[in-house]
């Protein structure tokens, strides 16, 4: 469900609408595992949805959609600062977002921080990971 928000927000901010056939290619998904998703959705009060009329998010479906972007970009910055490639990186962002606590993601939103407020601490870890990687 996340993801399909995650998605249907960032359509809207970026074309100023989604359509199911923008968020199946996105996901990779069939267009009717999508169809049924926004149903959901609808259910839950996240979007206002009607076949062949369109997508809207509600205020509740804007404010988790732009949680889920913000999560998002969130720990692929803290991933990037540890060093890991690109190509890896949105996999393991997927993979951590829907198997980590929201506690555990409030602990690295925080460390992300204190990373950027303390570039020298993250400069003596890398130096340390970087150390440990040779031995």
């Amino acid at each position: 469900m996340e993801d399909y928000l995650e998605k249907i927000y960032e359509l809207m901010n970026e074309k100023g609408y989604a359509r199911v056939s923008d968020i199946a290619s996105s996901l990779a998904v069939q267009p009717s595992s999508v169809t049924k998703m926004l149903q959901k959705l609808d259910e839950n009060k996240y979007v206002s949805y009607e076949k062949y009329r369109g997508i809207m998010l509600t205020a509740r479906g804007q404010r988790m959609g732009r949680l889920m972007k913000e999560r998002h970009a969130m720990l692929a910055e803290f991933l990037r600062m540890l060093g890991v490639a690109e190509e890896t990186l949105q996999k393991d962002v997927e993979g951590i977002e829907h198997h980590v606590s929201p506690k555990t993601l409030e602990s690295l939103q925080a460390l992300v921080v204190f990373f950027q407020d303390n570039p020298s601490a993250l400069e003596a870890f890398l130096a340390f990971q970087s150390r440990t990687s040779e031995s």
